[in-house]
């Protein structure tokens, strides 16, 4: 599937996202390369400021909205009056027609792009146990090779910098938004954020994420209230409990045909055909990655 056809897809070259730099490789040859930006964010709920997460600043506003109703400061029937985004001061402040004070719960935080940085484990958890994913909701075991042909070989950063996550909203076998950024939460929270602006349900929904599955991963996707979570990478064994309390279909090492489900297998329609192994698209990113550095020496 062609880039043009996302709803959003990543745009390796939008100014700001990554700088060229210069250095050597193994040979002592010269180089130069793209390297991804990280900038501090600010986020403000109203007049509190809450968090600075670090970023490479594309989505401000959906990020903004996404981080705050994960944390559950913002609920699902809140009223958006208005969005301000500063990039030369590097502040977003969400101001909504509900009054909000978490000045008693809250400190000064700082989100770093470490994976598993950045969340407020017990905000998240405030309602967990009370979400309930659509029952009904089918996966297709046959959606995995077009979704990953679409996601692997679509321009990204990822592909032409690197040291990037990726999280893509997708309905049946069609990759809709794709989000990037280093830190894998900062690309969920994009999602959530656009997904609530635009009033996307997610009932009907995939999301797929090209890191490891870990509680984060799980929590934030049952926040958003999405049946389906799927990875090329692997789980951990706290997200495979979480997954499988939430009734959450988790999918990981997902590469070709082949994938290892460990929660809510139910929902799984097996239907894929004999006909190929499907591993063709497997290693899309490296290859393009290697070809890119041959062309570029």
């Amino acid at each position: 599937m062609p880039a043009s056809e996302f709803l959003i897809a990543p745009d390796p070259d939008a100014p700001g996202l990554s700088t060229p730099v210069t250095g050597v490789d193994q040979t002592g040859a010269p180089v130069t390369l793209p390297v991804v930006t990280e900038k501090p964010v600010t986020l403000f709920l109203n007049r509190q400021e809450i968090v600075t997460s670090m970023t490479i600043g594309d989505w401000p506003a959906e990020l903004a909205v996404g981080y705050f109703l994960n944390q559950n400061m913002l609920r699902a029937d809140d009223e958006i009056t208005g969005i301000d985004h500063d990039e030369e001061l590097g502040v977003v402040i969400v101001r909504t027609a509900r009054e909000t004070d978490f000045e008693a719960k809250m400190k000064r935080k700082i989100r770093t792009s470490g994976c598993a940085e950045g969340t407020a484990y017990g905000d998240m958890m405030e309602r967990f146990a009370d979400i309930r994913l659509d029952p009904d909701a089918r996966f297709h075991a046959s959606w995995l090779i077009p979704l990953s042909k679409a996601i692997n070989t679509a321009p990204s950063l990822y592909l032409s910098a690197g040291a990037i996550h990726g999280c893509v909203l997708c309905e049946g076998a069609r990759p809709l938004v794709y989000m990037e950024d280093i830190g894998r939460h900062n690309a969920v929270d994009k999602i959530a954020g656009w997904m609530f602006l635009n009033k996307v349900a997610p009932q009907n929904k995939v999301f797929y994420t090209t890191g490891r599955l870990t509680t984060e991963m799980v929590i934030k996707t049952v926040q958003m209230q999405i049946p389906v979570l799927v990875s090329r990478s692997g789980f951990t064994a706290a997200a495979v409990e979480l997954a499988r309390e939430a009734g959450l279909t988790l999918i990981g090492r997902a590469k070709g045909k082949r994938f290892i489900a460990l929660a809510g297998e139910d929902r799984i329609d097996f239907d894929q055909s004999d006909g190929g192994s499907g591993d063709e698209f497997r290693d899309a990113p490296s290859l393009q990655r290697a070809r890119q550095g041959e062309a570029g020496r």
